[in-house]
């Protein structure tokens, strides 16, 4: 069962998304998208691994796995951490939440305050649903790749996804090798890419 707003648990898949309020632009122009990543990586990078994301003009995707409760306890710091309670404010997926809502809250600030914006620019609290299987990870991969094609983009050259850098041989935060692996090689994780399966996603 995939389950919306589930706890964010160590070692596990998630799929982490939202959109502006309602449905506005939360990108308007194209620092906008960069700062956000940079904004992302800073709070968020000792945390997760990234799979795949694609950020889109009022929305974004991204694909995760928390880090292990062994690589939490090398940079969290909390009282007792290796006893960390299972559920409560202390628990490891409370910590995983709370930095996610620094990393979006960090950024809505910055663009409202560029943009003379007042208000919340993105819906609370954030979605996030649990990969429960191999063929869901790996179809939620190109669903988030091939989003741009929903504007009339070209997803292969679409520069604020992941996609041009799993392709590429260039340094990335991506978890590239595991990505690929999940298709087998990079031969079809293009393959599948450019001949995907009927892909049903509803959020």
């Amino acid at each position: 069962m995939n389950i919306i707003n589930d706890s964010l648990n160590p070692d596990c898949f998630y799929h982490i998304y939202n959109r502006g309020i309602n449905g506005c632009h939360i990108f308007t122009k194209e620092e906008n998208y960069y700062f956000f990543l940079n904004r992302f990586a800073l709070y968020l990078s000792n945390y997760l691994d990234v799979y795949s994301y694609c950020l889109m003009p009022n929305h974004f995707h991204f694909l995760v796995k928390v880090k292990s409760e062994q690589e939490f306890e090398s940079f969290v710091k909390v009282q007792n951490f290796d006893k960390a309670p299972k559920e409560g404010l202390h628990s490891y997926s409370a910590i995983v939440s709370k930095q996610i809502g620094k990393f979006i809250s960090s950024y809505s600030q910055s663009y409202n305050k560029v943009n003379n914006r007042h208000g919340a620019l993105l819906e609370s609290p954030f979605k996030r649903i649990r990969i429960d299987s191999d063929e869901y990870l790996k179809n939620l991969i190109l669903y988030i790749h091939l989003n741009p094609l929903d504007i009339n983009q070209n997803f292969e050259t679409y520069r604020f996804s992941s996609y041009q850098a799993i392709i590429s041989k260039l340094s990335t935060n991506i978890v590239r090798d595991q990505v690929i692996q999940t298709f087998g090689d990079l031969e079809n994780f293009i393959y599948c890419h450019r001949h995907p399966p009927k892909l049903d996603f509803k959020f």
